[in-house]
């Protein structure tokens, strides 16, 4: 996986674990904090009756928003674990190896193109 064009897996590591650090902090950036994003949306619930689609709607984007770094934290969590255990850059579907390229662009990748989009045909 590594040559003197391609990052090194401890760069690929480096680089999942700046990310996760980032993404923490955004979170709590925005969530100010002190309130969490369940307790932000539980807030436009008591909202006047007059604002309650509005109140919705941020509280639908707010959730959805959770719901996308969550996913986010699980893959990055994911991909170091799969440092850990030596199967970090070999798909987890069928063993290949995946390009350095797609780890490249996508460092939390676990599969191989042709298995990834196999998997998103079948949701």
């Amino acid at each position: 996986m590594t040559s003197s064009h391609t990052p090194s897996l401890s760069a690929h590591r480096e680089r999942l674990l700046r990310e996760r650090t980032q993404l923490l902090q955004r979170i709590a950036q925005e969530r100010g904090g002190v309130v969490s994003r369940a307790d932000m949306a539980a807030e436009h619930d008591v909202r006047s009756f007059d604002d309650r689609a509005q109140a919705i709607s941020e509280r639908n984007d707010e959730f959805a928003m959770n719901e996308h770094e969550t996913a986010e934290l699980g893959d990055i969590a994911a991909a170091l674990e799969r440092m850990d255990v030596g199967t970090y850059g070999h798909c987890t579907d069928c063993g290949v190896t995946i390009p350095t390229e797609r780890l490249n662009a996508y460092p939390t990748a676990k599969r191989c193109i042709d298995c990834q989009t196999e998997a998103e045909q079948r949701r």
